[in-house]
């Protein structure tokens, strides 16, 4: 299905707000309601949008610390770089994982109540995953722009 610039206004409304009601959005962008309604529709049967969801203050709910840790894969382990990204996503307070190319070959975003927090899962967690060769940590000072 291909996306207007009707369809992409819609999702940047959503974006904003995904409880925003189709008669708001409608009146903001100046769209009949019922055309809202239906593109919002056919976007989710089309897979555009995949869900609706929210965007938690992790420092409210204990998790003020975030990281990104770079993985290197080490390939005689028995094991496939999917297959180890699966993995690491299991682990608990690992909130994204994605297989890049460069010199590392997997990105990991975590959240914890503390750098030793952090460290902990790091140490204890993430390098003993069979496959794991080394990881190289990144603690995040602050978000300026942060999406689900």
């Amino acid at each position: 299905m291909p996306v207007d610039d009707k369809d992409r206004l819609i999702l940047e409304e959503l974006s904003k707000d995904a409880r925003l009601p189709t008669k708001r959005i409608a009146t903001n962008l100046d769209i009949p309601r019922v055309t809202v309604h239906t593109r919002i529709e056919k976007m989710k049967q089309e897979g555009v949008i995949k869900k609706f969801t929210i965007l938690a203050d992790y420092r409210k709910l204990g998790l003020p610390v975030t990281a990104f840790v770079f993985v290197s894969f080490s390939p005689n382990e028995n094991i496939t770089q999917r297959e180890l990204a699966e993995k690491i996503a299991q682990i608990e307070n690992v909130y994204e994982v994605h297989l890049i190319s460069g010199e590392w070959d997997i990105l990991v975003k975590i959240r914890g109540e503390s750098l030793d927090a952090i460290g902990r899962i790091v140490l204890d967690e993430i390098r003993t995953v069979k496959g794991v060769a080394k990881t190289i940590t990144c603690p995040s000072f602050s978000s300026i722009k942060n999406g689900v």
